[in-house]
C-alpha cells in the first residue's frame, strides 16, 4: 500500500519532516483532578459539566495548537510534508467543531459517572498512590491500556460491519481530509460507548482514576490528534506494518465504507 496507488486522493508522496515536540503540560491538571473532584457537590450534572469543560481544554489545547501552526500557518516547508495536499475548506473545519463539540459532552458522560459512583461509594476507583503502591499503578495502566486499545478497534471494526452502527460512525467519514478538529468529531452515541472503559474498568477491579483520565485524556486523546494530523512524521515509515500512522488512517478516512474499514 502506498501513496502511489492513490492517485486520486490527491496525496502527496510523504517525506521527512522535523518532528514536532508533543506538549504534556495538562500531566499536572491530570494528577490533581480526582482529589479536585472528591470535594466537588455530589451532583452528577455539576460533575458532567466539570468533566466537559476540562475536555474542551484538553481539545482546544492538543487539537487548537497543531492546526494553529499546521493549518492557520502553514509554510511551504511544512505543506510538502502534508499528505492531501489540499487543506480542508472552512465549512467542513467548522462542522468538524460543531461535531466535536457534541462529542466532547458525550465523551464526558462516562468518566463523570465513574466519578459520581464513587463518589456514592458504588465503585472501587481511587486516588492517589495508595496502598496498592506504583507498582500496581503501573501494572493497571498497562493492563487498561491494552483492553481500552482492543475495546475501541473492536467497537470501530463493528462500526464498519453492522449497517445499524454504520449508520452512526460514517458521519464521521465525512470529513475524508481530516484536521486536528476531527478526533471525535462524531454523532455522540459514538463517544458514548467509546469512553464506556472509563465507567467499566473501576467497577471490575481497583482503578486510580487520575491515571486513567491522564491515558484517555492525553495519552489517547495526543495520539489521536497525530491520526488526525494530516502531516507526516520524519522518523516513523508513513507505511509502518504494525503501528497506525497518520497516512493509514488518512487512506481510512478517505476510503473505508461500510464492509472495508481498510486500515
Amino acid at each position: 500500500f502506498g501513496s502511489s496507488h492513490l492517485p486520486d486522493l490527491g496525496v502527496n508522496t510523504p517525506r521527512k519532516v522535523k518532528a514536532q515536540p508533543v506538549l504534556f503540560w495538562q500531566t499536572r491538571a491530570a494528577m490533581v483532578l480526582c482529589e479536585l473532584m472528591s470535594s466537588a457537590p455530589s451532583s452528577f450534572l455539576a460533575t458532567w459539566a466539570t468533566i466537559s469543560f476540562l475536555t474542551l481544554l484538553s481539545v482546544v489545547f492538543f487539537s487548537g495548537s497543531v492546526f494553529w501552526v499546521y493549518y492557520v500557518r502553514p509554510s511551504y516547508e511544512k505543506w510538502q510534508y502534508k499528505i492531501n495536499p489540499k487543506f480542508p475548506t472552512p465549512q467542513d473545519v467548522r462542522l468538524e467543531i460543531k461535531q466535536t463539540l457534541k462529542g466532547i459532552v458525550a465523551a464526558a458522560f462516562a468518566p463523570s459517572l465513574s466519578l459520581y459512583l464513587s463518589q456514592q461509594g458504588m465503585s472501587q476507583a481511587y486516588c492517589g498512590v495508595g496502598e496498592r503502591g506504583w507498582g500496581y499503578l503501573a501494572v493497571s495502566f498497562l493492563v487498561t491500556w491494552v483492553l481500552a486499545d482492543f475495546f475501541e478497534f473492536a467497537y470501530h471494526y463493528l462500526g464498519h460491519s453492522v449497517t445499524a452502527m454504520w449508520s452512526v460512525h460514517k458521519h464521521h467519514h465525512r470529513f475524508y481530509n481530516p484536521s486536528p478538529f476531527s478526533v471525535i468529531a462524531d454523532e455522540p452515541p459514538d463517544q458514548v460507548i467509546r469512553a464506556l472503559p472509563m465507567a467499566i474498568f473501576p467497577l471490575i477491579a481497583p482503578v486510580n482514576m487520575d491515571m486513567l483520565f491522564l491515558q484517555f485524556g492525553v495519552f489517547f486523546y495526543a495520539y489521536g490528534v497525530y491520526l488526525h494530523w494530516g502531516y507526516e512524521l520524519e522518523r516513523l515509515d508513513a507505511h509502518h506494518p504494525w503501528i497506525n500512522t497518520s497516512y493509514q488512517h488518512y487512506a481510512h478516512h478517505a476510503l473505508s465504507i461500510m464492509n472495508k474499514p481498510y486500515h
